[in-house]
């Protein structure tokens, strides 16, 4: 019990913490609180103290956070005020969108960012390692949003969560790059690595044995973040794609001041990165472990 309490206990204290400062940092954002009903010159004092009534502006900041822990103790996520639907029906919506894109997309990202790093390891070209250095500058230049946009005007209209998942492996493969290519470069220069190419073990079997082996620990522990990358990319390419994600739906409580929504996104991604943080150090951990062993 002893080495799972203490990665929940890390999660449960990430999150109760994210809900803390966005609850925090939306109330103290410029404009919160006001209602654009509270501009109509027609309306008395007591007409606008019931729309602020019913916002919820005047209530203070700690009743919210004690209302809000009440609700998710029973399962109640609360109301959307923009939407104006409950916030767990529209996270059951949303979330397999999302989530199927952004898998789609990190897959495919780790495949390119893996296979150009083994390539640059293995060759030792300058030309190639020229050309695959300019291509990962050339798209870590350019916003998430940027590339949604070029990739929706290549592709067209047609296969929209197609294009969400490409246009998030791009926006993360050339990071995992970079990464994955100092992890194997390293592994590359160990003494083992000499002695086995000196025996004249074939380039396949010297890759899987010897350099991505080696690595397993790190490669999982980068996995853990790769998933927030893909994730914090998803946001603003589903608003420029138009996908019916979580990245539309917190662009919408965003322009909308939707309290309820905003605080229970800032949960669930808190929950994502810690949760996903975990799972990779426990299991680069486990492999590190096993290394030992033999």
């Amino acid at each position: 019990m002893g080495p799972l309490l203490k990665p929940a206990l890390h999660i449960l204290a990430t999150a109760v913490l994210g809900v803390l400062l966005a609850g925090a940092l939306i109330r103290m954002a410029p404009g919160f609180g006001i209602d654009e009903r509270e501009f109509d010159l027609r309306l008395n004092d007591d007409s606008v103290r019931r729309i602020r009534a019913e916002a919820g502006a005047g209530r203070s900041l700690w009743s919210f956070y004690v209302a809000y822990g009440r609700g998710l103790a029973t399962g109640d996520l609360g109301t959307s005020r923009a939407l104006g639907r409950p916030v767990s029906e529209l996270l059951r919506e949303r979330i397999p969108i999302t989530l199927g894109a952004a898998g789609a997309g990190l897959l495919a990202a780790w495949a390119v960012a893996l296979t150009l790093a083994m390539v640059c390891v293995h060759c030792r070209n300058a030309v190639v390692d020229a050309a695959c250095g300019g291509f990962n500058a050339l798209l870590l230049c350019l916003p998430a949003a940027a590339l949604g946009l070029l990739t929706m005007l290549v592709s067209g209209q047609s296969g929209r969560a197609a294009i969400v998942a490409a246009t998030i492996a791009l926006a993360v493969m050339p990071r995992l790059f970079r990464l994955t290519r100092g992890i194997l470069a390293e592994a590359w220069s160990s003494p083992h690595v000499a002695c086995a190419i000196a025996r004249g073990i074939s380039p396949v079997r010297l890759m899987l044995w010897h350099i991505l082996a080696p690595s397993a620990g790190p490669l999982l522990a980068l996995a853990g973040v790769s998933t927030t990358l893909a994730f914090g990319a998803a946001i603003p390419i589903e608003v420029v794609c138009d996908s019916p994600g979580l990245g539309q739906l917190v662009w919408q409580a965003a322009l909308q001041r939707d309290f309820p929504l905003l605080v229970n996104l800032a949960l669930m991604v808190c929950l994502l990165v810690a949760g996903s943080n975990a799972l990779a150090e426990a299991a680069s951990g486990l492999v590190e472990s096993a290394g030992r062993g033999r």
